[in-house]
């Protein structure tokens, strides 16, 4: 089992910035990516950026050059850095982990979620 921590998420002003953290900690074998989900009301979960085991990054097109992912691979954490905020961020943001187990089992693991508001 793999446990994921998240912190970071809150309220700010439309233009601002917020960065969220995720650790990833207990039976970590190897990670294959991490990542960034978001849902806001109303839609369906979405990915928001991943970034994998050897640093490529994808993001997706609502948040390219406002948002930048990146991963300390010795602390097992996934940060998101978010600039230039709008009122559509808005979304409760998950972390995943996608993980191989010794026994080559891959298993996608969730974060509690971190509420993000951005107000007008």
């Amino acid at each position: 089992q793999v446990q994921l921590v998240e912190s970071g998420g809150g309220l700010v002003q439309a233009g601002g910035s917020l960065r969220l953290s995720c650790v990833a900690s207990g039976n970590i074998f190897r990670i294959i990516a991490m990542g960034w989900y978001r849902q806001a009301p109303g839609k369906e979960r979405e990915l928001v950026a991943r970034i994998t085991s050897d640093g490529s990054t994808y993001y997706a097109d609502s948040v390219k050059g406002r948002f930048t992912i990146s991963r300390d691979n010795a602390k097992n954490t996934v940060y998101l850095q978010m600039n230039s905020l709008k009122p559509e961020d808005t979304a409760v943001y998950y972390c995943n982990v996608r993980h191989s187990s010794y026994y080559g089992a891959v298993y996608d693991y969730w974060g509690q979620g971190t509420q993000v508001t951005v107000s007008s």
